[in-house]
């Protein structure tokens, strides 16, 4: 749970104040708001809850299941109108952790296997296409432009331009909303990047397909492109020096 600082509680409490006539006499859902007290309350309430309910949505984003922010919602009204009972659906803590990560690690599983069959079928098809190469590790890919530069290694800078798809078409990232670019330690990136970096020359343009055991790993790992088959179309601009 995000807490307030104490610069935005003083604002809410200034709002408070200013709007404590106007709000005189109001109710919203089972709060009267007859007072500054009540006023500066609610607003505090509202924006904790407003923060509670975002970062709800994010986690969302990285779960193996359907959640459901209503049932969150009343689980949160729930508890702090019953502060005093410790069980969870009748289950104590130990009993209701066991229960949760059951339901995610078979979901995630299912997930993976589902993931897995799709990639391999793909990468079996693809991998016969003409200028597609398959290394080891299974990492596949596909040289667009062949740069006349050094490769960088595991420890050097690059500088890249890259547009991150699934496999569906659905772009998920492009740097041009990072200004065009982004720099970062080839060693400190996916398994898939850290592989196929090595492979480009520098002014090189690739396109890798990449299965999740060389991307973000399994879903549920806590990354929303965790489980997922990505699609990599990368142009390597510079290797960095000091």
């Amino acid at each position: 749970m995000k807490k307030l600082s104490f610069l935005a509680v003083a604002a809410i409490v200034m709002m408070g104040v200013a709007l404590a006539a106007c709000d005189s006499g109001k109710s919203i859902g089972s709060a009267k708001l007859k007072s500054e007290g009540d006023s500066v309350s609610f607003m505090i309430g509202q924006s904790n809850g407003a923060q509670i309910r975002k970062g709800f949505e994010s986690q969302l984003e990285t779960w193996p299941i359907d959640g459901n922010i209503d049932a969150f919602i009343a689980g949160i009204i729930y508890g702090l109108k019953n502060a005093d009972d410790s069980l969870l659906l009748g289950k104590d803590m130990q009993a209701a952790g066991d229960y949760v990560n059951g339901i995610f690690m078979n979901a995630q599983a299912k997930v993976s296997e589902a993931n897995n069959a799709e990639a391999d079928a793909f990468l079996a098809q693809n991998g016969k296409q003409s200028g597609v190469f398959t290394t080891e590790s299974g990492l596949q890919y596909k040289v667009i432009t062949e740069g006349t530069g050094p490769r960088p290694t595991l420890e050097d800078q690059v500088k890249v331009h890259y547009i991150l798809s699934y496999l569906n078409g659905e772009v998920v990232q492009n740097s041009d909303e990072f200004g065009g670019s982004v720099e970062f330690q080839v060693g400190g990136v996916i398994e898939g990047w850290k592989e196929g970096l090595q492979l480009m020359p520098v002014g090189s343009k690739y396109i890798f397909w990449v299965r999740q055991e060389l991307a973000y790993g399994p879903p549920g790992t806590g990354h929303p492109q965790a489980g997922k088959f990505l699609v990599f179309e990368i142009d390597l601009l510079d290797i960095i020096k000091e």
